[in-house]
């Protein structure tokens, strides 16, 4: 993600988070295809870019992006993983607050990031809200481009059963 890379205003915000070694651990977890880091550096980069634009706090915005999704789950079976969507946002506050420190509106921007699936954690903040939408957009990038190729593959299957099923006449 290089255009990051070269957006010193974003690095210097994001630095000592980005530096801290507990943090780095989410580069082992995989998330939508990807490393957890991977995503939450894209969601943290546009979320910053968008507050930018509509005169947010673009700094809360991008540091709160970043630690969006600060957990490890590596140890839960499928079933866990899945139920964590729920419970991984207070894991996440609580996992940077005790790294960094948050300011109310960071805290509130990591707890309400889920919503509406977690419908009582309803976003106080617009950074809130800008963070939830674009967590959801870059996931949906993230899970369509990383998965394409598997459902692709699976529909190709489907075809060639389908179409040697009807050229045998059952």
């Amino acid at each position: 993600m290089s255009y990051q890379l070269k957006d010193k205003e974003y690095n210097y915000i994001i630095n000592n988070i980005i530096n801290n070694k507990d943090f780095l651990k989410i580069d082992s977890c995989r998330h939508h295809g990807i490393t957890r880091l991977e995503h939450s550096l894209r969601v943290s980069y546009y979320s910053y870019k968008v507050s930018k634009f509509l005169k947010l706090d673009a700094r809360q915005t991008a540091r709160a992006g970043l630690l969006h999704d600060f957990f490890i789950d590596e140890q839960l079976n499928k079933k866990e993983k899945r139920l964590s969507a729920f419970y991984h946002p207070k894991k996440a506050v609580d996992n940077a607050d005790t790294m960094f420190i948050l300011t109310d509106k960071e805290k509130d921007i990591i707890y309400s990031h889920m919503f509406p699936l977690i419908p009582n954690h309803v976003p106080k903040y617009m950074e809130s809200w800008v963070v939830s939408i674009v967590d959801k957009c870059v996931a949906s990038y993230e899970f369509a481009t990383s998965y394409s190729k598997t459902f692709l593959f699976k529909i190709q299957n489907a075809l060639f059963i389908l179409a040697f099923v009807a050229g045998k006449g059952f």
